[in-house]
């Protein structure tokens, strides 16, 4: 199983809009946004303020767009074209965002409080959410509106090692690298690297999951995600990941690989179905976490079958 080739552009959790800021200022006739409106690190916005900056333009970008097509009284906040918000909201503040209240509001409580509505699938009988990617180290990234990622891990190993706890959160500022460790999984006095799916900055962390580590494993998906991270390339950091159909593949291929590893007996006793029991390693610790930990969180490199 290996990601597609095909043209890559991310796809932001619930950012169900997709026309570029300066389509819809109507600066340019047609442009899909292809980071999750994380404007700050794009190369095409970057490009356009500065040739629009040049001598002889009248509009120097796609602000000036939207207050030459929209009054006072009626101009849309930047949020509410494009998607961000559902309420209406008017901008007060010239759409200088970088000063405004409450684009800095948004910012702070989507740090820490998550958009609803996730849906899953199941895949040998483990929660795959919907529009999320996932890592060959079993860590799920969501690609919140402006380009965040939000980070945490999925349900197959949340059964894997069903008692686990998390070593110690990293602080906010911290700087991870994609399939380098960022976090340290804990059972029973054995240790395991758990590796970023992204490489970037830490600017939250889920405190909750440090104090009641068993939201890691009833809500892996949503009350037990773990960080929040400013990325560097999006584009270039989620093309390997697995996302819809293949992040289902993946987790049916990691049961596969489990049933392979306990032999012939388990693999006859799992086709029967079922749920997945709780915690793997506490009921059979003969498989040996190390052989586990290798397989699983810190995979020599993708499966490219």
């Amino acid at each position: 199983m290996k990601p597609s080739s095909t043209k890559f552009r991310v796809k932001g959790f619930q950012v169900l809009e997709d026309q570029c800021i300066w389509m819809l200022s109507g600066v340019v006739n047609f442009r899909l946004c292809d980071k999750a409106y994380n404007c700050y690190d794009c190369a095409f916005d970057k490009a356009m303020s500065k040739a629009m900056g040049r001598s002889g333009n009248k509009k120097q970008d796609w602000a000036d767009a939207m207050k030459e097509n929209h009054d006072g009284a009626s101009r849309p906040c930047r949020h509410l074209a494009t998607g961000r918000i559902q309420q209406p909201k008017i901008c007060t503040n010239n759409y200088d965002c970088g000063r405004c209240e409450f684009d800095q509001m948004l910012d702070d409580v989507e740090a820490t409080q998550l958009r609803t509505g996730v849906s899953y699938h199941k895949a040998s009988g483990f929660t795959v959410a919907d529009d999320y990617y996932y890592h060959t180290g079993h860590t799920w990234v969501r690609v919140e509106h402006g380009g965040l990622a939000r980070i945490g891990i999925d349900d197959f190993v949340m059964h894997l090692f069903g008692t686990a706890t998390i070593n110690a959160l990293p602080r906010v500022g911290t700087r991870i690298t994609k399939d380098r460790p960022a976090l340290t999984l804990a059972q029973q006095g054995n240790l395991a690297p758990i590796l970023s799916p992204v490489t970037g900055t830490v600017v939250a962390v889920n405190q909750q999951v440090q104090n009641h580590p068993e939201m890691m494993h009833t809500h892996p998906y949503d009350n037990g995600w773990l960080l929040l991270v400013n990325t560097t390339s999006p584009v270039k950091g989620y093309n390997d990941l697995f996302y819809g159909d293949r992040g289902i593949d993946f987790i049916n291929d990691a049961f596969s690989q489990l049933n392979r590893l306990m032999g012939a007996e388990y693999e006859g006793l799992a086709a029967t179905g079922g749920e997945p029991v709780s915690d793997f390693f506490g009921l059979n610790p003969g498989v040996g976490w190390d052989r586990l930990v290798n397989t699983f969180l810190t995979p020599r490199e993708p499966d490219k079958s």
